[in-house]
């Protein structure tokens, strides 16, 4: 590669933004979702299993704005897991147990019934402490690092 072929292909790589230099522009416009680090981080400490914090990560990739909750169904979700959409039925359920994820049953005039919506109130509630937790131990390491740094150190002298 000569450089002038080079600077071209770090001029496009500026252009681009910051996930689409670590993830492709192809990937990141067929779609992304932000979900906070900490769930799945912290997976063992809230009692999510891998497949619990999968269901969420789909859950989570349908919600694009606060209001507008998700409401994938769960053939969709199961299909895209590689599980029986009963997996995930009985999954969904048990992460409503624990308070984690709320279903909101949808019905069509006449009985009929379309996919639920789920709200993550009590997820975000759990893992809020946690989030805390962590935001405190990086403000301590920050601090003891200004601290490491501010100390004076002994000047040598030449004997």
């Amino acid at each position: 590669m000569d450089a002038k072929t080079s600077a071209k292909s770090a001029a496009r790589v500026k252009e681009l933004r910051v996930n689409e230099q670590k993830w492709s522009k192809p990937l990141m416009d067929a779609g992304w979702t932000a979900i906070p680090v900490i769930i799945f981080e912290r997976q063992r400490a809230l009692d999510l299993d891998p497949l619990d914090v999968n269901i969420v990560l789909h859950l989570a990739g349908f919600w694009w704005k606060a209001d507008n909750k998700p409401h994938p169904s769960k053939t969709r979700i199961a299909d895209a897991i590689g599980v029986a959409p009963r997996t995930v039925q009985r999954r969904i359920a048990m992460l409503e147990k624990a308070g984690y994820i709320q279903r909101e049953q949808r019905r069509i005039p006449g009985g009929a019934s379309r996919t639920n919506i789920y709200h993550f109130d009590g997820l975000i509630k759990a893992a809020l402490p946690l989030a805390h937790e962590k935001l405190s131990e990086r403000k301590k390491r920050a601090e003891e690092e200004r601290a490491r740094t501010r100390r004076k150190r002994p000047r040598l002298a030449i004997v």
